[in-house]
């Protein structure tokens, strides 16, 4: 008996310490986390296009008070915060003229990147002004570029980002697709053309996500934060074709920065 409440005792107060333990490296991640700088990298959706709120000296990379990585710097007061994110970023782009403000200190990267290279807007346009047909085969172009040449220029940009920021956590972010099918749309593309668009989105970030995964980063799927929201829903976080300014067509607006892309970087940063 006496011997079972030993057992029993030296067990709490084991337990006791690794709670303990536990709850210290809990506090001490945090508190390196917040000690650690961020950069905010890639293209439009990141840099906040379609957001409004866009900061002057900027100029045409549009970058967004509203856009996530301002939000999240805000909330989380990172020891420093550089936003090099711009409008019409390829991957090429990115490692040419983002990448200054990596370094030692960086805890945190994030990064939208692959959809300009992969021909987004063109095709958008197609499927826009041209026939189901033409759209189609557009969209199949696109698909065979995201096969052969896509994979390699991801991998150059996430090999760079580790080489300059090594001791860095990486988040690469998706895209949402872009349709509710058989939603409140009655004119526009055709509800094929609308779900090739979506499984087109749901090709790309397949393919994003696996380099990510083999780089050791993380991917922040935000699919599931846009679903009830995308073009033709009751409530859209996306723009559809803006004519008045072109730019801002199918990029989220600053609800679906706050309510779909930043949710998405808290819960993996």
């Amino acid at each position: 008996m006496r011997r079972s409440r030993l057992a029993a005792y030296a067990t709490s107060l084991l337990l006791a310490a690794a709670s303990a333990l536990t709850g210290a490296t809990a506090a001490q991640a945090s508190e390196n986390a917040a000690a650690t700088g961020y950069v905010a990298l890639g293209d439009s959706y990141s840099s906040g296009v379609g957001a409004g709120s866009y900061i002057g000296s900027s100029g045409e990379c549009k970058r967004s008070t509203k856009a996530y990585p301002h939000l999240w710097a805000a909330a989380n007061s990172p020891s420093s915060f550089h936003f090099t994110a711009c409008s019409g970023a390829r991957t090429g782009d990115v490692v040419a003229g983002q990448l200054g403000p990596l370094g030692s200190g960086t805890g945190l990267v994030s990064i939208t990147i692959g959809g300009n290279d992969a021909g987004f807007s063109d095709v958008m346009t197609t499927c826009v002004l041209q026939s189901e047909s033409a759209c189609a085969a557009r969209i199949n172009t696109a698909k065979a570029y995201v096969d052969s040449t896509l994979p390699g220029r991801l991998d150059s940009v996430y090999s760079a980002i580790s080489a300059k920021a090594p001791a860095a956590h990486v988040v690469v972010l998706g895209y949402p697709r872009f349709y509710k099918l058989s939603g409140s749309c009655a004119a526009g593309m055709t509800e094929g053309e609308r779900s090739a668009i979506n499984n087109a989105a749901d090709y790309l970030n397949s393919a994003i996500a696996k380099r990510a995964a083999d780089h050791g980063f993380t991917f922040g799927d935000v699919v599931p934060a846009f679903t009830g929201h995308e073009i033709c829903s009751g409530s859209p976080w996306l723009h559809s074709v803006n004519w008045l300014n072109i730019g801002e067509s199918y990029h989220p607006k600053a609800a679906g920065q706050s309510g779909g892309y930043l949710p998405v970087l808290k819960s993996v940063a």
